[in-house]
């Protein structure tokens, strides 16, 4: 496959994580032929110090790949400004990326599905992100990839024209909803999206992912999705700035490589109902709750 995308891996203070994403990466079918951009952000406060060290020393040993550059931010940006700044750099010089964050678990036919991808619905205006990780969905109809709707920000890529459309200003974002989009953006209201906006501008999240979505979203935009996820994220320890300590989101990482993908662009019905009912139960009985709650606060 020629042309391959260059990855971008956003890391900070986690030593461990960092290595075991970077292990998995060296696995992938490409990696070899791939260029890995790395972005280390600087510490925000002395304590993080020692860790941050630590990941950039073992960055400055990362083999396996056909070219590899480290960034070292010199001023902490935070996650959010380090990947709309690094983003941005590598869609400008090569008009696509893969995206990693330092806890992300990837299966050996990910960078594969990313390129394939990326190759077949490089001049479909609607398509705008290519994401890897799914919810474990239940369902025998699902097709191996579809359309749909929302962003996931677990393992991604998209192209230079579509990111050109990313909003960061949330009061531009947010005007351009009604009542109806609203609930539409929600997944039929099963998903708390409207809130982490209205929680963006109030100060109490800084997320880009979101600011992503509804830019895809108002411009009518859909992502291509695997139905079997590619992508296990290991940051839902409580060692992550912007996770907890959860396991509802926790699968299996598919160890086949992704054969078919839609030919129409438009929605999937299937995939869109499997997901609404994933996000809809998601949370379990009243005891699964209150488990999550108790570890969370632990």
């Amino acid at each position: 496959m020629q042309n391959l995308a260059p990855i971008a891996l956003f890391v900070y203070n986690r030593p461990d994580h960092t290595r075991r994403t970077i292990t998995y990466l060296q696995k992938n079918l490409l990696a070899d032929e791939s260029r890995l951009y790395v972005f280390s952000d600087a510490a925000k406060t002395p304590a993080d110090e020692a860790k941050v060290e630590e990941v950039r020393e073992y960055l400055t040993t990362i083999s396996g790949f056909k070219y590899v550059k480290v960034t070292k931010r010199k001023e902490n940006m935070g996650l959010a400004a380090s990947i709309i700044n690094g983003v941005s750099q590598l869609v400008e010089a090569y008009g696509k990326v893969i995206v990693f964050e330092d806890d992300l678990l990837s299966s050996p036919y990910t960078l594969q599905y990313f390129n394939e991808s990326l190759q077949r619905y490089e001049h479909e205006e609607q398509v705008m992100h290519i994401g890897a990780y799914m919810y474990e969905l239940k369902g025998d109809k699902l097709p191996p990839t579809f359309f749909y709707r929302a962003a996931t920000s677990w393992g991604w890529a998209t192209w230079a024209r579509a990111w050109n459309n990313f909003e960061p200003d949330i009061d531009k974002l947010m005007k351009q909803f009604d009542s109806k989009k609203i609930y539409d953006f929600s997944i039929d209201g099963t998903m708390n999206f409207w809130k982490q906006m209205q929680q963006f501008k109030a100060g109490k999240n800084n997320s880009w992912a979101i600011r992503w979505y509804a830019s895809i979203f108002l411009k009518g935009g859909l992502t291509l999705n695997p139905s079997h996820s590619l992508i296990q994220n290991i940051g839902h320890d409580g060692t992550g700035v912007h996770s907890n300590n959860e396991d509802m989101y926790q699968v299996n990482i598919s160890r086949k490589p992704v054969v078919g993908f839609p030919l129409e662009i438009k929605e999937s019905k299937v995939g869109y109902a499997a997901i609404k009912h994933f996000l809809k139960n998601r949370k379990g009985n009243i005891i699964q709750r209150l488990v999550r709650f108790v570890k969370q606060k632990l």
